[in-house]
């Protein structure tokens, strides 16, 4: 997998700075270990990806305990699929292994540090009871 950037390897995993290349074969369990995982799905040739790049990383290596994964949508084709992936880049944010946030195009850093500052202060126990109450069939009241 290449990616452009400053490449190195930790974990056995490609990163370019501090987000980690994830594929199919990882989407998984890096969504599955639970934390905040931030994916940016990307591709090479898309102008608007290159320039959300930099401010993914900046925000990335100033919260190193936040998973920050980079997907690449031309060489993950079934997995972008999958997710209905139509505009990139395409950010979607899982907390404790809940899908929070989802929306395509490139947000400035400042606006990604206070999306990210907001899900660190959720509650987590609430937005499972609010998850579960919708998920509920609606019932009539009998009279």
């Amino acid at each position: 997998m290449k990616l452009s950037g400053d490449v190195g390897i930790q974990a056995g995993k490609e990163t370019v700075m501090g987000a980690v290349a994830i594929g199919k074969d990882d989407f998984q369990a890096t969504v599955e270990k639970g934390g905040i995982v931030l994916i940016d799905w990307w591709a090479s040739w898309c102008g608007p990806c290159r320039a959300f790049a930099p401010a993914y990383e900046a925000v990335a290596e100033a919260n190193p305990d936040v998973t920050f994964a980079k997907v690449n949508t031309e060489e993950e084709q079934e997995l972008a699929s999958a997710f209905n992936i139509r505009s990139i880049p395409t950010l979607m944010i899982f907390r404790d292994k809940v899908l929070l946030f989802a929306q395509p195009g490139a947000l400035p850093q400042n606006v990604l540090e206070e999306l990210l500052r907001k899900v660190r202060e959720l509650d987590m126990d609430q937005v499972r009871a609010e998850i579960a109450r919708q998920q509920q069939p609606d019932v009539e009241p009998t009279a």
